[in-house]
């Protein structure tokens, strides 16, 4: 009977996962690190059931390690396409994340034993990095729009966990190879190495969904001054007489430009003056609307969903319950009904 590797059926749940990603974009431009993370993911799965499902070496010994040490780079770059714009040359940037690719090259023609550590070291430091990315919560994702920013978050952090737990396996290897002999290297990388892997493609999937937008040329209000409230004044105004919550692609970047404020302005007073994060409060107001319009019109909830800036219906219900306690449907019958009594009671 033919043997088939857990791997290479990863690898397979992989390739489809890819092309998913692939297919779920629109206009807006993909976020390339995370389709590539999810490649190499692909790669390192196949060259695992090569070596521990069939006992192949050779090349694998070399391929493995860089391949490895591309993942937390390109994870690295997939959030920073939704947090800020580099003003580095891509030269630049393309050099310093090769750097650990290049250190792990000269350790295989140089000192092999100090691969794994320095693997984990690599690991850690780029998970650290994104944690420290995101530390401002949802916020940080000031180029995503904000309707996917707490999944995009959420996702995020799954991936600078995953790179956390894969360095830590390794470290477990490590010494048991030191101490043990490797007595239980084999099964604990065939399994632990793939659960990474799986979890930091669905990740970069999910994260990828939040495409930075190109931005159109703004004509910007002349920058306002004063504190915490005088800045949410303005914001709004900007959304109650422009309504700008409708813009599916609205985003912390985007709102700044509209207002000739930097964008960490925006984000602090509103933190400050209502205790919410930004994607929040724009929520609150595309809410609001739908409010409206599920009393005053018979419009489908669907049809508002999309017309008041949401663009996937668990979203929208997450949001609606979050402010309302309610579901769309909930919210329009408790309404209806005041009115239903009053026209049975009208003589």
């Amino acid at each position: 009977m033919l043997f088939i590797p857990l791997p290479f059926v990863v690898a397979i749940l992989l390739i489809v996962l890819f092309g998913a990603a692939v297919r779920q974009g629109d206009e807006r431009p993909p976020n390339r690190p995370f389709l590539a993370l999810i490649l190499v993911s692909t790669v390192l799965s196949l060259l695992s059931g090569l070596r521990w499902g069939y006992g192949v070496r050779g090349a694998i010994l070399y391929l493995a390690p860089l391949g490895a040490a591309t993942v937390p780079p390109l994870a690295y770059a997939g959030v920073t396409e939704l947090v800020r714009r580099s003003q580095a040359p891509p030269a630049h940037r393309l050099a310093l994340h090769a750097l650990p690719m290049t250190i792990i090259a000269v350790l295989l023609a140089t000192w092999r034993d100090a691969i794994d550590m320095t693997l984990v070291l690599i690991f850690v430091a780029y998970a650290v990095a994104i944690l420290l990315l995101m530390r401002s919560g949802t916020d940080a994702l000031r180029l995503a729009p904000f309707e996917e920013a707490a999944r995009a978050y959420r996702a995020i952090l799954f991936a600078a966990l995953a790179l956390l737990f894969s360095a830590s396996v390794d470290v477990f290897v490590f010494f048991d190879m030191t101490w043990m002999r490797g007595e239980l290297a084999a099964p604990l990388i065939a399994v632990a190495n793939l659960a990474s892997l799986i979890i930091l493609s669905i990740a970069a999937a999910t994260a990828s969904r939040s495409h930075a937008t190109p931005e159109p040329a703004e004509t910007a209000t002349p920058p306002q001054t004063g504190g915490d409230r005088e800045t949410l004044s303005a914001v709004e105004a900007l959304m109650t007489t422009r309504r700008t919550y409708r813009d599916v692609d609205l985003n912390l970047d985007r709102l700044a430009r509209k207002l000739g404020m930097p964008a960490r302005q925006i984000s602090t007073a509103i933190n400050r003056v209502t205790g919410k994060n930004v994607s929040q409060y724009v929520n609150e107001h595309r809410i609001a609307e739908a409010c409206t319009l599920l009393v005053e019109t018979d419009k489908p909830v669907t049809e508002i969903m999309f017309e008041v800036g949401f663009q996937t219906k668990s979203n929208f219900n997450r949001e609606f319950r979050r402010v309302t306690e309610m579901s769309p449907l909930e919210w329009r019958d408790s309404k209806a009904a005041p009115s239903r009594i009053a026209i049975e009671h009208d003589p």
